[in-house]
């Protein structure tokens, strides 16, 4: 792959392999040769060998000396690689008819639901043009993005932040679990399907994207694992995390996409960014029902609106090797280079899970106040209405103290006033 490029607009030479670019003067430089081909002039980048008056072997070959750039993955380093035109992938007409298919069927579901839906909308003042915009009865706008061939990370911050700024809120369809787009914006993964079964109409179940909140007692008779203790035991406290359908307990149904079509652009089903347990900018985009997320709210206080694309990325930073420009054309070695293998990003494993905090064990019989929070947490893992819920006469603990069939000490206490076996 080339290390180089000419800047036919700029009259520049660009060296790939160094910070500056190895030039001055030329802010957002960066940004412009790496914009996608469909949004900028085909002919700004140039094979360095054909602007010298050199031969160019793609040229030679049939082909055009125009050229683009996109970060490469080597041994864990993200090199900029330039490649003549067209890029290296160009979409089969299967893929093609893949995403026209899924399209239309996104159209057709809102419609047949009563809903407002356009395809191929244009953005105000924008090149950009988004699959499909789908307007639900409250005004609503959800813009959807079926994105089955690779797209950068940059790719999908840069189009991201235009629905955004257009009062859209973007859900990407992708059909790899190693899509770039995972966890970068709202999204949903669906199953390699051949285009005629989704014209068909067969059914499309979303994979990766879709979560439900569990919140739990953690006991020894809860099928759901402890979250402080890896698993290999119980602690009593109550934990809640965000599962996929099939491994919540009891399981939830599937969520096909004609749900997501209906529930995204009503509000019912609510995009959500969890932050990784460690803190920072880190964490998981999710679809998830909108009374699960009030409930993971009033639990973490998270109360901020969906954060925009981030800027930039650990696993998405650049390397630059320092090294001297390489004016020969590389076109006959392009289809030698091998990047590393995309890694998995859909994982399907819980996530954002925390333990609520335990009430301090009181043996005295005065009043124990219960947090709001405590109360919702105690009565969605217990399955009780929050007003039956209250402290432990015994321990002060959380548990279901009021209603039929409640009783007045949790069942640690009991068990440990009486141990007979049941």
């Amino acid at each position: 792959m080339a290390n180089g490029v000419w800047h036919t607009e700029y009259g520049i030479e660009i060296n790939l392999t160094k910070p500056d670019l190895g030039v001055d003067g030329y802010p957002g430089l960066l940004e412009e040769i790496m914009t996608s081909v469909s949004d900028r002039n085909p002919q700004l980048l140039e094979c360095l060998a054909h602007h010298r008056g050199q031969e160019c072997s793609s040229e030679v070959g049939g082909k055009s000396p125009w050229m683009f750039v996109r970060r490469g993955r080597v041994g864990g380093r993200r090199p900029l690689v330039a490649a003549h035109l067209p890029i290296t992938h160009k979409p089969t007409p299967a893929e093609s008819d893949q995403h026209k298919a899924t399209k239309e069927r996104v159209v057709e579901t809102a419609e047949r639901y009563g809903l407002s839906a356009d395809a191929e909308v244009g953005m105000p003042h924008r090149r950009a043009v988004t699959d499909a915009v789908v307007t639900g009865p409250t005004g609503i706008r959800i813009g959807w993005e079926i994105q089955y061939s690779p797209l950068g990370p940059s790719g999908v911050r840069r189009r991201s932040v235009v629905a955004i700024d257009n009062d859209i809120t973007p859900l990407w369809v992708a059909k790899s679990d190693r899509a770039d787009l995972i966890d970068r914006a709202p999204w949903a993964r669906v199953d390699d399907m051949p285009w005629r079964e989704i014209v068909s109409g067969s059914e499309m179940v979303i994979r990766g994207g879709y979560r439900h909140l569990q919140v739990w007692r953690c006991l020894p008779s809860s099928p759901l694992h402890c979250l402080d203790t890896d698993g290999a035991g119980h602690c009593d406290s109550i934990h809640y995390e965000w599962f996929l359908p099939a491994l919540c307990d009891p399981p939830k149904p599937p969520v096909v996409i004609e749900d997501l079509v209906l529930t995204s652009a009503t509000g019912d089903s609510v995009p959500v960014f969890v932050p990784s347990r460690g803190g920072g900018r880190a964490g998981r985009h999710m679809w998830v029902p909108s009374s699960d997320c009030q409930t993971w709210r009033e639990l973490t206080g998270q109360w901020e609106p969906l954060p925009g694309p981030q800027e930039q990325e650990t696993d998405d930073e650049i390397t630059f090797s320092e090294q001297e420009i390489d004016r020969t054309c590389r076109a006959g070695e392009e289809g030698l280079f091998r990047s590393d293998a995309r890694p998995v990003r859909d994982l399907g494993q819980p996530t954002g899970g925390l333990t609520l905090a335990r009430v301090p064990a009181q043996r005295s019989r005065r009043t124990t106040w219960i947090t709001a929070v405590e109360r919702a947490a105690a009565a969605s893992a217990l399955g009780c209405p929050p007003w039956e819920v209250g402290p432990c006469l015994r321990c002060s603990q959380v548990m279901r103290r009021y209603g039929r069939n409640a009783a007045m000490a949790c069942g640690s206490c009991r068990a440990e006033a009486d141990p007979r076996p049941a």
